[in-house]
């Protein structure tokens, strides 16, 4: 139990980090060059997620030894398209009800929508990729075995016979 609030812990900190380097670079597409808020929050998200990668896997879960680097950044990868999808639609959904031109006869409101949109898209998805990375990427305990029937395993054994050329 004290792993786990400490990497809950670690997790909101990567997070909070990159919610900052997330909503601040949406807000800056949508108050200068005037994007919509789900191209910006898109471009916004997709440059969160590297610092997001990098500070996740070396701060808050531990490579598990069974499973390949490549099906480590597969699974982030497949998690966080998906977690870019529920962003998405939840940023659309705060400002669909705002006239086509609300970005810039309405900016204050288009904005204020935009980032209540971006806040509860951004606590969904940190759930859906805390649940998604602990359960696929997280190596188990120091000192407890690895279960051989769990999903993370049989799919890091998979990854272990199957490498791309070239990657070891």
């Amino acid at each position: 139990m004290r792993r786990l609030i400490g990497q809950l812990l670690k997790f909101g900190i990567v997070g909070v980090i990159a919610f900052l380097i997330d909503i601040g670079i949406m807000n800056l597409l949508i108050m200068g060059p005037h994007l919509n808020n789900v191209l910006a929050g898109a471009i916004s998200f997709l440059i969160s997620l590297v610092f997001n990668y990098l500070a996740s896997m070396r701060y808050v879960f531990k490579h598990r030894e069974d499973m390949a680097r490549w099906m480590e950044m597969t699974v982030f990868l497949v998690s966080s398209v998906i977690g870019l999808g529920i962003n998405e639609v939840i940023l659309w959904m705060g400002t669909a009800m705002l006239p086509p031109d609300a970005i810039t006869t309405m900016h204050a409101r288009y904005l204020l929508h935009a980032n209540i949109a971006k806040i509860t898209a951004t606590v969904v998805v940190a759930i859906w990729n805390f649940l998604i990375r602990k359960w696929l990427l997280d190596a188990p305990a120091p000192g407890k075995p690895v279960n051989p029937r769990s999903v993370a395993h049989r799919l890091g054994a998979w990854s272990l016979r199957h490498q791309p050329f070239g990657w070891h």
